[in-house]
């Protein structure tokens, strides 16, 4: 197959200093600057409300009875696009039962692209991305948050309280608004 060479049309004197474009770029940053009203928001005296469905920092929750929800299947650990989540499993001595849990759940917030896969994948609903967004650390290992820090993050939620509810035949649909 031969390819044939596109010539480039040549360019007007105005077209090589870029005037045209830089006029009209400066045109409409004047015409925004008079006519729109400015916005202003005190930051830390007014509280940003976030709108419904926000996906912020995903956090751990705890059921009634004060336990944890996580039972370390590592679903979010493996369908995690940056490999943000670090599980390490461990077997809980649940009364006469022996059960699997997190001994270690690690979150590196850099790495974390709040893409809510995590969420969907966790199939005992133990993680939930909350309206968190303000977070900060003064060194790298101050944004890796731990299993304690995301279970006080993330609180407890009622056990009635589903992502998803199963109706017939017709697969799952998701409960709330889609986040």
């Amino acid at each position: 197959m031969a390819y044939r060479k596109v010539e480039r049309p040549a360019l007007t004197l105005g077209e090589k200093l870029y005037l045209p474009a830089i006029l009209k770029g400066l045109g409409l940053t004047l015409k925004h600057f008079f006519k729109r009203k400015k916005f202003t928001r005190q930051y830390p005296e007014e509280p940003t409300v976030v709108p419904e469905g926000y996906r912020g920092l995903p956090v751990l929750v705890k059921d009634d009875e004060g336990r944890v929800k996580c039972v370390a299947c590592q679903m979010c650990e493996w369908v995690c696009p940056p490999e943000a989540i670090r599980i390490i499993p461990e077997e809980l001595a649940v009364g006469n039962t022996i059960e699997k849990g997190p001994r270690e759940f690690d979150l590196d917030t850099l790495r974390c692209i709040f893409c809510g896969l995590c969420e969907e994948a966790c199939p005992e609903e133990a993680i939930f991305l909350s309206d968190k967004f303000e977070f900060a650390g003064g060194s790298r290992e101050e944004m890796i948050f731990h299993k304690e820090k995301l279970l006080d993050l993330g609180g407890v939620r009622a056990a009635g309280a589903k992502k998803w509810k199963k109706e017939g035949n017709a697969g799952f649909h998701r409960e709330g608004p889609i986040r």
